[in-house]
């Protein structure tokens, strides 16, 4: 006689981010009956997309410019899961433009097939934004930087600026190569970052293989990839998502498990959800008001955790300036410039023929992200035609900025002894989000292995159903 199944286990994941989608997917798979609740009226958390109503018609906006590397085997592997790889293709090789307004020179970081290091060694030597000095001296620091453990503790505590004065790297040293590759990947500055994640981000990125550098550019809407197809992909899998919807704090239940009251934001659906394990993906000032007392030994250093601002300036102009999909800018106040005609959905509006929509990225950027955008329009638009001289002739046909106060965690030194791991101690309570232990630093690799860490840990560490996103993440 065959024994009666086992009774479903249920879950709920609070936070619909990238953290969230991939602990929501990733419980579903292990048999678990989850329900994901979201604030927010879509799914995606900081990296989605809007409509605007421009002069020349309605556009579609991605709040941030989001890229990835061939590394973030985790988020590949979302892409996957969702459907979404081949609308967010990669360089079939690493090509960075690179240019100097004030000389004019365009360098460019890119990589042969060589091993490491020698497949950056051509174009570090051929650097025209650095003396042969300089590419010797950042020769060295690379070989040195392969010496080093980010997991090491004692790195955790060391700003990166420091080390890099010790390698005998100078101030256009670190503006023109270190702090080009890193504010757009930790977003801050050398001084503001913490070894132990500049080492991990350096070295997963440049001198573990080739083409781990290797860039990815969504071609269509962020919404696109993290709200409609990953919708998409949870009703696939039996989750149910609450969107528009606020979370209480978790609350033990009787015999075990959790209770959570969740109110619509209409508050028309107000109920009470009972789960096995709760996953909070939130940011952690929600996580910290969430937790219920005791889930941590110190709960106030989830306080200690700071964030730090992304800034993008978008500007469409009544011509074709920019002939790359994106370049990056040393000695000037623009970092990277990326083209979205396409993707915003201008190419196909009657008043977009010819027109060309930018975005200005503009990572660690505190000191300007409380401007006025007639402020900001004043500072960019003259050095976009430094850069791009095209521009100057152009007739700027819309401009406005997008703001994320709290982009991401800031990666200041001490935050790893800050960054509290998936488990709590309240049995069936997990946590999950970039600013939590992944090892990585703020992006969008460290929130979908944050999810992927959440849902193991919560089915118990039991096997899932092989999808190609647990099989990038274990390969790193």
């Amino acid at each position: 006689m065959n024994a009666p199944p086992a009774p479903s286990r249920t879950a709920v994941v609070v936070g619909g981010g990238l953290a969230g989608l991939t602990a929501a997917l990733g419980l579903a798979d292990r048999g678990h009956r989850v329900t994901l609740v979201e604030t927010r009226p879509r799914l995606g958390g900081l990296a989605f997309s809007f409509r605007r109503d421009s002069p020349v018609g309605t556009l579609t906006v991605d709040n941030g410019q989001h890229v990835y590397l061939r590394c973030c085997t985790a988020y590949r592997g979302f892409l996957d899961r969702v459907g979404g790889t081949s609308l967010a293709p990669l360089q079939p090789r690493l090509d960075v433009p690179v240019l100097d307004p004030g000389s004019g020179r365009l360098g460019r970081i890119r990589r042969t097939a060589l091993p490491v290091p020698l497949h950056l060694a051509g174009c570090l030597a051929r650097y025209p934004h650095l003396s042969p000095g300089e590419r010797a001296a950042a020769a060295r620091a690379t070989f040195a930087l392969r010496r080093l453990d980010p997991e090491d503790p004692a790195l955790d505590g060391q700003d990166f600026a420091g080390w890099l004065r010790r390698q005998g790297q100078t101030a256009r040293a670190v503006a023109a190569l270190w702090d080009l590759i890193g504010i757009a990947t930790l977003n801050a500055r050398a001084e503001d970052v913490s070894l132990a994640l500049a080492a991990m981000i350096f070295r997963t990125g440049l001198l573990t293989e080739p083409a781990a550098a290797d860039i990815g550019v969504p071609r269509v809407p962020l919404g696109e990839l993290h709200d409609t197809l990953a919708r998409a992909a949870l009703d696939r899998a039996g989750v149910t998502t609450l969107l528009a919807t606020r979370a209480g704090r978790p609350r033990p239940a009787p015999g075990g498990g959790w209770r959570i009251a969740v109110t619509s934001r209409d508050r028309r659906d107000r109920r009470e959800l009972t789960a096995d394990a709760v996953v909070l993906a939130v940011p952690q000032g929600a996580a910290h008001r969430l937790l219920p007392p005791d889930a941590l030994p110190d709960p106030d250093r989830l306080l200690g955790i700071g964030t730090a601002p992304i800034l993008n300036v978008h500007v469409v102009l009544d011509r074709r300036v920019l002939r790359r999909p994106f370049f990056a800018a040393v000695n000037s106040p623009v970092q990277w410039v990326f083209d979205r005609t396409t993707s915003s959905g201008l190419s196909g509006l009657p008043g977009g023929a010819g027109a060309q929509y930018l975005v200005l990225s503009q990572s660690a950027a505190g000191e300007e992200i409380q401007l006025p955008a007639d402020v900001l329009r004043k500072r960019y638009l003259p050095e976009l035609a430094r850069l791009l001289p095209p521009v100057a002739g152009a007739r700027v046909l819309d401009f406005f900025v997008t703001r994320e106060r709290a982009a991401t965690f800031a990666p200041a030194p001490g935050v790893g002894r800050l960054r509290p791991g998936t488990a709590t101690r309240a049995p069936g309570l997990y946590l999950a989000g970039a600013w939590t232990a992944t090892g990585w630093p703020a992006t969008m690799e460290g929130a979908v292995r944050s999810g992927l860490a959440a849902a193991r840990a919560a089915a118990g560490g039991g096997p899932v159903r092989a999808h190609s996103h647990e099989r990038h993440e274990e390969s790193v």
